[in-house]
């Protein structure tokens, strides 16, 4: 996610990622992205469990956004990305980790 992060012609973007690789807590789970949202989870794909919130990086001129769920209600905007990534740290269980592999349902 960093290597992309790095190619990506979108310096707020890779901010916010390397802001997020910055937290210890975060590194001990899955972190993907959907839509250019960086959200975390406690499983693998392909049974990914995730867990909210999501962070968003502005394009240019902007705001980083902390939302409640995917696309869902705004909980903050903020300057930069440290402060995004501290408001998730506030709005996440301290429990979580470490990362599991989501196995798919066995049929049968």
């Amino acid at each position: 996610m960093r290597t992309e992060a790095d190619e990506a012609d979108w310096p707020e973007y890779q901010e916010l990622i390397e802001a997020a690789y910055a937290e210890p807590a975060l590194r001990a789970l899955y972190p993907f992205t959907s839509h250019w949202t960086l959200r975390f989870g406690t499983s693998t794909r392909p049974c990914l469990k995730a867990f909210p919130p999501c962070l968003a990086a502005p394009r240019c001129e902007g705001r980083y956004t902390v939302s409640a769920h995917f696309m869902g209600e705004v909980i903050t905007e903020v300057t930069t990305a440290d402060e995004a990534v501290a408001v998730l740290m506030r709005h996440i269980p301290s429990s979580l980790g470490p990362v599991t592999f989501g196995a798919a349902p066995q049929n049968g």
